[in-house]
């Protein structure tokens, strides 16, 4: 009888608490849009193996949003916004003339998304004492 064939690679789950959080909404925002990128362009997301473990996977941090989104706390120009600068890799600044209007919704967005992602744990804070 053939042996089984054995995985080259067998992830281990850490505790929890050996994730950090990100320190804001725009952080986890970068890091989600960056995995999503490599997962489009074909890499294969497979948790715990980053340089840092996070307290989620990327579509937690989606999800967040979409709830946003359906509570129709954001609209679609905000989710817009969010994936071009996401994609970018920066915030849009307010001080060019041409990013005015994108830089005042990333804010919105972020200031709205920041909340239940410290809920979460997945920004650092958590509810107040």
């Amino acid at each position: 009888m053939p042996a089984s064939p054995r995985p080259h690679h067998i992830p281990s789950l850490r505790s929890i608490g050996q994730a950090q959080p990100f320190a804001t909404a725009e952080e986890a925002w970068f890091w989600t849009m960056s995995a999503l990128i490599a997962r489009h362009e074909g890499a294969r997301i497979v948790a715990g193996l980053g340089t840092t473990q996070r307290p989620c996977e990327p579509d937690d941090v989606v999800k967040c949003l979409d709830r946003l989104y359906r509570q129709r706390r954001v609209d679609l120009s905000h989710a817009r916004v969010l994936r071009r600068w996401g994609e970018r890799g920066v915030p849009p600044n307010p001080r060019f003339a041409e990013e005015r209007s994108a830089a005042a919704l990333w804010r919105e967005a972020m200031s709205r998304l920041e909340w239940p992602l410290r809920i979460k744990g997945i920004v650092a804070g958590g509810l107040p004492a």
